[in-house]
């Protein structure tokens, strides 16, 4: 990546594709912040179920999985009340800077060796990110004007963004918590060695410090630029309390609901959240107006997200109690953390993140419509657990090969480059212009239900039956694929509702 008179360039097979000059900013501090959540993300589950001698909780797979679920789900289901609050009341640059102070401040608390802080410190991470996360993709949305050629590429560049913080914060927590030489290194300054899980939590924290520096530096650039775009707006607006006091309620009594389903009898909560929205498509699609299909269309968006990142993000849970337990990890001879397996998502993102920015560029409006991108990207997904399958089996005679996890992570890459910064565009695209942080909120709670739902299907891995392991890859491949078919048959049907948006 280079700069060219103000403007962020990026090459790629020869194309010249110059972005605005405001993405750096909001690239360099959406890495630091990425680095910040997938640093201690690589550790969470790992952390839980290591038993307490060895400095962790000790909690059983089945805990570990819920704990995670819940609060992987709060991470992304605050971000509706954040992007309600930063369109109403603190505008979106306003949001990053206070968001990613409070972000800071749970890493550093969960750095603490306590049970009690460890709880604190999820609950301040999820709330800063639910005020961080809307807000900065809005403001890389408000570099490009609605019919802008570039904004797909953009948001790519974007992406690849997030994914160098998340290629190195696993190498660099997951050597601090685990490494056998950075424990070593503590035996020898009188510390003990299995407090080294908190010095990974601490370097997260740090991250999340770098990136506020990195964005408060140009922040009143974008501040500045807010209060002109808003300047038309009333001043008062007396719905402004009663509406976020709605919307915070309405997020706690879901966050609620879904942690209850966890309860005994109270399953049936699940399913609700898969039928909500199909009803609510069919009532939006049928209400006539361009607006109320446009909400439609964003809501098929919203379930395909949803049942994407809840076998995806199994890469936090599942995969690497897999990758734990299960893979030889060596290399040469050298041994080397399994959490450093989470970093080859974000290798093959950044490296397959600017052919794809300069492939839709080049197709521009010859490309794949957003609905056709989102089949093809969960039929990636598909593919990738059904390569673990015989991963699976094959673990009767032992652990085996770190190949098998290299292929499952290439694949998955290929179908997130496919949704995810896809699905960033086209809600910006879709949203009404004074709604757009709360549409992204919306976006995000698909990712919200889908971690959680990564957590309840997470429980049932276990590692000690080859056959009913593969079982549980092959089911979850299958689910995916029928909704990539699903989505893929009613194509027609989604562009008509977007009303020539692509």
């Amino acid at each position: 990546m280079t700069t060219d008179g103000g403007a962020v360039t990026t090459l790629s097979d020869g194309i010249d594709v110059r972005q605005p000059a405001g993405l750096r900013t909001l690239f360099f501090t959406e890495l630091w912040e990425r680095f910040s959540y997938y640093g201690m993300r690589a550790l969470l589950v790992l952390f839980m179920v290591t038993p307490p001698q060895q400095g962790g909780l000790g909690f059983s797979t089945a805990e570990a999985a819920l704990v995670y679920g819940n609060y992987t789900m709060a991470v992304y289901m605050l971000a509706i009340p954040g992007g309600f609050l930063a369109d109403r009341w603190l505008t979106a640059s306003r949001a990053v800077l206070i968001g990613g102070a409070i972000i800071a401040l749970g890493h550093f608390t969960l750095a603490l060796q306590a049970t009690a802080t460890f709880y604190l410190g999820l609950i301040l991470v999820a709330v800063g990110t639910g005020l961080f996360k809307p807000s900065i993709s809005v403001l890389v949305g408000s570099l490009y004007a609605r019919d802008d050629e570039r904004r797909d590429a953009g948001f790519s560049i974007f992406y690849m963004g997030i994914n160098i913080g998340a290629f190195l914060a696993p190498l660099v927590t997951g050597y601090l918590a685990q490494g056998a030489g950075f424990k070593a290194g503590l035996a020898s300054a009188g510390i003990d060695p299995s407090t080294s899980w908190h010095f990974g939590f601490a370097a997260a924290g740090i991250g999340m410090a770098i990136g506020l520096g990195v964005f408060f530096r140009q922040s009143q650039l974008f501040i500045n630029t807010e209060n002109a775009a808003r300047s038309d707006a009333p001043a008062d607006d007396p719905a402004a309390v009663r509406d976020t006091l709605l919307i915070v309620l309405a997020t706690a009594v879901l966050a609620a609901m879904m942690v209850m389903s966890d309860w005994p009898g109270f399953g049936w909560m699940r399913t609700v959240v898969l039928l909500v929205p199909i009803v609510a498509i069919v009532w939006f699609a049928t209400r006539g107006t361009a607006e109320a299909q446009r909400i439609a269309a964003i809501l098929v968006f919203f379930l395909a997200a949803m049942i994407f990142w809840a076998i995806f993000e199994q890469a936090g849970l599942s995969i690497a109690l897999f990758a734990n337990n299960l893979t030889h990890n060596e290399i040469a001879g050298t041994t080397f953390p399994s959490a450093w397996y989470l970093a080859l998502n974000s290798l093959f993102v950044i490296l397959l993140a600017p052919l794809f920015a300069a492939l839709w560029t080049r197709l521009g409006a010859a490309q794949p419509s957003s609905p056709v991108k989102f089949s093809l990207g969960l039929g990636f997904l598909a593919a990738s657990f059904l390569l673990m399958v015989p991963a699976a089996l094959l673990t009767a005679d032992g652990k085996v090969s770190p190949l098998w996890l290299v292929g499952l992570y290439f694949l998955q890459t290929v179908g997130e480059l496919l949704l995810s910064p896809v699905g960033l565009s086209t809600m910006t695209k879709l949203a009404p212009v004074r709604a757009t942080g709360l549409v992204l909120g919306i976006w995000f709670l698909g990712s919200a239900f889908g971690n959680k739902l990564a957590g309840v299907l997470g429980a049932g891995f276990q590692s000690t039956d080859a056959n009913a392991l593969s079982r549980f890859f092959l089911d979850q491949a299958l689910f995916v694929a029928i909704a990539a078919l699903v989505l893929l048959a009613i194509t027609p049907l989604v562009k008509k509702w977007m009303g020539g948006v692509r």
